[in-house]
């Protein structure tokens, strides 16, 4: 069963619609990439999940039971974007809050933020105030506060937002650790590498719609062109076997080629056998999560540059 589910969702804001109609389900243990351009409608729809928001059509099901916020936003982590930390407030002292609102007793949450400021070495930050820390210290605070009750969802928009490259390697080991041990993570940012690598199935976004909904490689299988790159021990000046493919790219020893329609990428290597030619390597191109991105939005600025934080 889907840990989390939308029925035809709807939202409407006077006369715009800011989530238009949107389904998809969640597996349990699964990392899933909510995506699109300013605008598309994905704040709406994340807090709508999170029960800041209510539908105005369409059912939002947790667990199979219908969502009711009350209850089930203790099983729920948000991470928001726009960071909800209280500066005045001691490091120690606000991570003791957020664990009690969650409903955790003092003891299992004193327990739980010992666990994790030895983890991620934020000990020393016991007394520290909110306002000292670093933009990167405070991600790394928000995440913590963010799981320390042990949600079954964890919601994380940029969460890699101000992180060195050393603080974003452990918070994306903890993700890929989360989702193994069962949790459920919903991943949003403006860095499509790291969708690629992190994200089991995404979402694409458009217009208050969904637009795409796949596996990510399946989704880049879904938009491959019959590109292959293949190197040689050499290559002539000139060529031949045009009606098996076209060469769109030679550098060197290395061609990018792209098969006829009526041919296999088999027929790219018999062709070079049978010429004698070494062939070092041989691999098909699939287009990047940016390129289907930019393809799929290409009437928005967005198209231009991605970036996933909503004006709605």
């Amino acid at each position: 069963m889907a840990l989390l589910e939308l029925e035809h969702i709807k939202k409407y804001y006077t006369s715009q619609k800011a989530v238009d109609d949107v389904s998809f389900s969640i597996e349990p243990g699964s990392i899933f990439g909510l995506l699109g351009p300013n605008g598309a409608g994905k704040t709406t729809l994340l807090r709508m999940i999170t029960g800041i928001l209510f539908p105005d059509e369409g059912n939002i099901l947790l667990n199979g039971k219908p969502f009711d916020a009350r209850i089930d936003m203790l099983h729920i982590g948000y991470m928001p974007e726009e960071r909800g930390l209280y500066k005045k407030m001691k490091v120690g002292e606000h991570a003791r809050y957020l664990g009690r609102l969650k409903g955790l007793s003092a003891d299992v949450t004193d327990e739980r933020i010992k666990f994790w400021f030895n983890k991620f070495e934020m000990q020393s930050w016991w007394n520290k105030k909110v306002s000292d820390l670093s933009k990167g210290m405070s991600q790394k605070l928000q995440f913590v506060t963010t799981i320390l009750h042990n949600p079954q969802l964890v919601i994380l928009d940029e969460p890699f937002s101000g992180l060195d490259p050393v603080n974003a390697n452990l918070i994306k080991d903890e993700i890929f650790a989360l989702a193994q041990q069962g949790h459920t993570i919903i991943f949003s940012t403006h860095r499509m590498e790291q969708v690629e690598e992190i994200c089991d199935h995404i979402i694409l976004m458009n217009k208050g719609q969904k637009i795409l909904d796949g596996s990510v490689p399946s989704v880049r299988q879904q938009f491959k062109e019959d590109l292959f790159h293949i190197e040689l021990n050499d290559v002539p000046a000139f060529v031949a076997g045009q009606d098996i493919f076209e060469v769109i790219r030679k550098e060197g020893a290395q061609l990018t080629v792209k098969v006829r329609a009526g041919y296999l990428s088999n027929d790219i290597l018999s062709y070079f056998i049978t010429q004698g030619r070494v062939i070092l390597s041989f691999r098909e191109i699939l287009p990047t999560l940016n390129e289907i991105f930019i393809r799929l939005v290409t009437d928005t600025p967005a198209a231009r540059q991605f970036e996933t934080s909503d004006i709605i």
